[in-house]
Order: C-alpha cells, then sequence, then structure tokens
C-alpha cells in the first residue's frame, strides 16, 4: 500500500501523523511512504530522518493525496485538504466530527473511508488513540490555566500554589477520566487546592484508592458543579462521550457568580467543548474574556509540545496503521471489532451514530457497510 504523511496546515499545529520509527515499520511489511517535506520539522524529524529509513518526499500536499492509498494525519483535514480526498482512499486521523457539520458532508461526499482515532477502542472500555493526547492534554491544562490566570493575561494574579501565609488556587476539574486525572495531578502538584467532580461513583472510589489526599473528589450533579465553579479560581472541563458532542456544564449566565479573572481551560473543546460560551481558539491567540471570565480553549493543546505528542501518538497508532496498510481497511476491520468502532465515514455514508444524532444525518450500521465490502 502507499501511505502518505502531508504537513499539518491547523494553525499553530506542529504535529506529524508519522514518526521515521512508523515509517520505517510500514516499509519493512513492504509499503511505500510518502512524506510532505518538512512535515516533521515542528516535532524535530527532517527530511533526512526520513529518507534514511526509505520513505519519499514529496513536495505537495496534492501530490500526497494524489499518490496515496492511504493517508495518515494528526488534526482533522482542513477544507482544502478534504477536496483532495478521492472515492476508496483512506483517511487515519482524528476527526471530531459531531461538532463539525462542514467536515462531515466533505467527508461523506468525497467518497473515502475515514477512521478516526478517538472512536477506535479497546477490550477495557477505552479509547487507545485517544488516550495519548488526552493525557498530554490533561498535563498542559493546569499549566495553560496558570497562565491564564496571570494578571498580564487578564485573570485573577492567582498563583497555583500560593506561597507561606498566603493560600493556594481552588482548581475544580470537571470529569475523572484520562484528561481529568493527569490535569487533577498536575494542578495538585503544582500545590493547588483540586476537587475532582465525576458521577460515576466506582472511578471516584478508583481516584480515592490510587491518590488518597493528593486531591479530593465530590459527585458532579449540577448543584455541586454550580458551587464549585462559584469558589473556583480555574475550572478545567474534561468530559467526554466517546465520538459525540461535549455536554454544556456551565451555563453563560454561572459565569457571573464566578469569581472576576476566574480561569475556564476547556479541553473538550474539540468536540464542541463543556462550557456554553467555549468558542475554539489557537495557541497563536489563546484566550478571550466573557462576562469577566478567562477562556482558554485551544482546540490542538498537545501541539504545543509536538514532540512528545507525536512521538507518543506515532507509539499508539502504529499497530493500527500497519493493520490497514497489511489488510486493507475492511479486513483489517472485520478482524478487529474495536478498529472497526473507528469508521465514520465510508463510501458516501455516515456509519458513527453518535455523529449521525448530533448532526441529525442518516447512519449507515458499519456491520453493514463490512458485508457489502
Amino acid at each position: 500500500m502507499k501511505i502518505g504523511c502531508p504537513t499539518e496546515i491547523k494553525p499553530q499545529e506542529f504535529r506529524v501523523g508519522m514518526t521515521p520509527n512508523a515509517a520505517q515499520e510500514a516499509i519493512n511489511h513492504g509499503h511505500e511512504v510518502m512524506i510532505q517535506s518538512g512535515a516533521g520539522a515542528g516535532a524535530g524529524f527532517d527530511n533526512a530522518a526520513y529518507e534514511a529509513v526509505g520513505a519519499k518526499i514529496g513536495e505537495t500536499a496534492e501530490e500526497i493525496f494524489a499518490w496515496a492509498d492511504m493517508i495518515v494525519k494528526v488534526k482533522e483535514p482542513q477544507a482544502v485538504e478534504r477536496k483532495m480526498l478521492r472515492e476508496g482512499q483512506v483517511l487515519f486521523t482524528y476527526l471530531h466530527l459531531a461538532p463539525d457539520p462542514e467536515q462531515t458532508r466533505d467527508l461523506i461526499e468525497s467518497g473515502c473511508t475515514a477512521i478516526a482515532y478517538e472512536t477506535v477502542t479497546d477490550d477495557k472500555g477505552g479509547l487507545p488513540l485517544l488516550a495519548p493526547m488526552s493525557e498530554v492534554a490533561g498535563r498542559l491544562a493546569p499549566q495553560m490555566g496558570a497562565w491564564t490566570l496571570q494578571k498580564a493575561n487578564g485573570g485573577r494574579g492567582v498563583l497555583m500554589g500560593g506561597v507561606p501565609g498566603v493560600g493556594p488556587a481552588k482548581v475544580v476539574v470537571i470529569g475523572g477520566g484520562v484528561v481529568g486525572t493527569h490535569a487533577a495531578r498536575i494542578a495538585a502538584g503544582m500545590g493547588a487546592d483540586v476537587t475532582v467532580l465525576d458521577r460515576s461513583l466506582p472511578r471516584m472510589r478508583y481516584l480515592d484508592d490510587v491518590f488518597g489526599g493528593t486531591f479530593k473528589t465530590m459527585y458532579a450533579s449540577a448543584g455541586n458543579t454550580a458551587e464549585m465553579a462559584r469558589e473556583a479560581d480555574m475550572v478545567i472541563g474534561a468530559v467526554l462521550i466517546p465520538g459525540a458532542a461535549a455536554p454544556k456544564l456551565i451555563s453563560r449566565a454561572q459565569l457571573s457568580e464566578m469569581k472576576p479573572g476566574a480561569a475556564l481551560v476547556d479541553v473538550a473543546i474539540d468536540q464542541g467543548g463543556c462550557f456554553e460560551t467555549s468558542k475554539a481558539t489557537t495557541h497563536a491567540d489563546p484566550i478571550y474574556e466573557v462576562d469577566g471570565i478567562m477562556h482558554y480553549c485551544v482546540a490542538n493543546m498537545p501541539g504545543a509540545v509536538a514532540r512528545t505528542s507525536t512521538i507518543a501518538l506515532g507509539n499508539a497508532t502504529m499497530p493500527y496503521m500497519l493493520a490497514l496498510a497489511d489488510k486493507g481497511w475492511a479486513k483489517a476491520c472485520t478482524d478487529d471489532p474495536h478498529l472497526l468502532n473507528g469508521l465514520n465515514v465510508h463510501a458516501g455514508k455516515l456509519t458513527y451514530y453518535a455523529v449521525g444524532k448530533a448532526l441529525g444525518i442518516d447512519v449507515t450500521s458499519p456491520q453493514v457497510i463490512l458485508k457489502a465490502a
């Protein structure tokens, strides 16, 4: 199979879809790999690193898309990239379709087979291709929130860990999954007073057993969430419904009840955000103010630490990429029902129910698609 990896063009996105190690593994399996010139530079991989393992270098994205049977990326294809997709071509990347009707429409019209990292599952009920970036984003969230809290950036001017005689920042993390756990660990490590809100009692017991008094837990009822938000210096939104739009957990009306200059960090922004006032921002212009509350809603947070993120993502995606290349998408998805859960679009049909529900689009069962293939 011909595997192509274009340069990411989303603003301030420095990650790359394939590391030289991934390219070498694919080539060792008998496949051809073409990397767009400079695609790995932001993550510290120059063209020579890819050429050394046998990959070809393409000059333009048009060349990559026209040549490849499978496109491997990091972020969802932008409008100009979606025009280059074609029927029968496999796209393997993050998609986050539920809040993005335009992308969904374009992928359906392209006729391609689009497999989303974020909806591939595992036998433990996890999301193995989302987890690495969730870990990175979770660990970044308190760091970015602490920067947002600085007075020069419009924040309250509160230091996360305080100093002797001055209390620490109060940080509320909504969601105790992968993102929330890593965010709580880092925030607590910075000396903040941290509370994690979640609706799963088993999960809260687990967090309490593993982390002890490192941070507190509380049931995420609407009342508790509102009360904790009023007291918080920083709220980190870390709620995920796989493949679906994120629920809105703090309304605009609640902002007036919060401390002036408090920070909202929305890690769920890729799925539409979990605060009513959230809108996607970029690393170039990451924060904005609504009703005196500072919002940090960068849609590709892990791109800020591109090398760490690229290597972590590559470690996770490589086995699935090789399975798709070795077997073809249909046989790979037949052999692995967890990979089949990643199928979002095929040959003009939407195949993921949560996206269809969010966007009001008819969905064809992926099992039906497989039988036809």
